[in-house]
C-alpha cells in the first residue's frame, strides 16, 4: 500500500491534506484557504501538492498566481466536501454523548414540529433528561441509509421500505380565511369560495380538489393560486388576507382561538393518510428511538 496514505484497510489521505484541498477548492485560492485554516499560503500549497502526489492526478490548474480545479479536482472536491461534513456531524454527535444517555437525530415536518411537537417536548426532556434531540426538516420520504437520521415524522400512506411505522393520528382539513376577506368577498356558502384565490400547499396538490369535490363543486380552479412549501406559510398568507387556505385544523388552533382565521364553511374532510413515526428496522432497538417512540405514542394516546 502507498506509504503516503493513512495505515489501515482503507486508503485515505491525511485529513490535513484533505481539509487544505477542500478549502482551496471552495475559495478558488490558496491564499484564502490559508487564511481560513490559519496556515501560510505555502503550507496549503504543499498540502495540495502532497495530495496530488498521493493520488497521482492533478487537482488544480496553476496559471501565474491563479488556480482553478481540473475535472478530476472538481469531482473529488464534491465528494470530499460531503465526507468532511459527515465527519463533522459525526464528531458533534459523539461529543453530545458526554454525560448524556444518547442522541436522537429526528426528521420532522416543519409546521407539525413547531405547532404540535416542540410545545410538548419539555415533557420528554423531563422524562429523559440525558437524551439530546437534533432536528432536521424533511418534507418527503427519504432513504435512511443515506441520511444521518434515526427516526422521522411522516405524513402520507404507511409505505416506507425497510422501516417500522407507527400511526399517530389522521387529520381533518378545513378551509380558513381572514375575517376581512370573508366579509369583503361575501362568503356565506361553499360556492362563494370560488370567487377568491385558493392558496396552495405544494406537498398537498390535491387538497383543494378533494374538498371541492366533497362539496359537489367543480374542481377546475382547485390548483390555481399562489403556492407555498409549508403549512405555516400558507396559514400566514391566509391571515394576511391573500386568499383561502385549506389546512389541518389542529395546526391552526391558535389562529382560530384568536380570531385571526375563521372557518367560513365548516365541512371538514378527512382522508386515509395520516401522521406516522418512522424509523429504520436496523435502529428499532436503539434506546433513544425506543424512549422517543414510547413517549410519543403516549402523548397521542392522551390527546385521543
Amino acid at each position: 500500500m502507498n506509504s503516503e496514505l493513512i495505515p489501515g484497510r482503507l486508503s485515505v489521505p491525511s485529513l490535513s491534506a484533505l481539509a487544505a484541498f477542500e478549502a482551496a477548492a471552495r475559495h478558488g485560492s490558496f491564499t484564502r484557504a490559508a487564511e481560513e485554516l490559519n496556515l501560510t499560503q505555502g503550507a496549503v500549497s504543499r498540502q495540495v501538492a502532497h495530495l496530488e502526489k498521493v493520488l497521482g492526478v492533478s487537482l488544480f490548474q496553476r496559471v501565474r498566481k491563479r488556480v482553478s480545479l481540473t475535472a478530476a479536482g472538481s469531482a473529488y472536491a464534491a465528494e470530499i466536501r460531503d465526507g468532511l461534513s459527515r465527519l463533522a456531524a459525526a464528531t458533534v454527535s459523539a461529543m453530545a454523548f458526554r454525560g448524556a444517555a444518547g442522541v436522537l437525530n429526528l426528521a420532522i415536518l416543519p409546521t407539525f414540529g413547531t405547532r404540535w411537537l416542540i410545545p410538548r417536548l419539555p415533557r420528554f426532556i423531563e422524562a429523559h433528561p440525558g437524551i439530546t434531540i437534533n432536528f432536521a426538516t424533511r418534507l418527503v420520504p427519504f432513504d435512511f441509509s443515506r441520511e444521518e437520521v434515526d427516526a422521522a415524522i411522516h405524513f402520507g400512506d404507511p409505505v416506507w421500505p425497510g422501516a417500522v411505522l407507527h400511526r399517530l393520528m389522521g387529520e381533518e382539513v378545513v378551509p380558513v380565511a381572514a375575517p376581512s376577506l370573508i366579509a369583503r368577498a361575501g362568503i356565506v356558502a361553499a360556492a362563494d369560495m370560488l370567487r377568491v384565490p385558493l392558496l396552495q400547499q405544494s406537498t398537498r396538490p390535491r387538497a383543494w380538489a378533494n374538498w371541492l369535490e366533497q362539496q359537489g363543486l367543480p374542481p377546475e380552479r382547485a390548483m390555481m393560486g399562489p403556492r407555498f412549501e409549508q403549512f405555516a406559510m400558507v396559514s400566514q398568507a391566509a391571515v394576511a388576507g391573500l386568499g383561502l387556505a385549506i389546512v389541518p385544523r389542529f395546526l391552526i388552533e391558535e389562529e382560530l382561538r384568536s380570531g385571526a382565521l375563521v372557518v367560513p364553511v365548516d365541512r371538514p374532510v378527512a382522508g386515509s393518510e395520516g401522521y406516522y413515526l418512522v424509523y429504520p428496522e436496523a435502529k428499532a432497538g436503539l434506546p433513544t428511538v425506543i424512549a422517543f417512540r414510547d413517549w410519543l405514542l403516549g402523548e397521542f394516546a392522551v390527546t385521543a
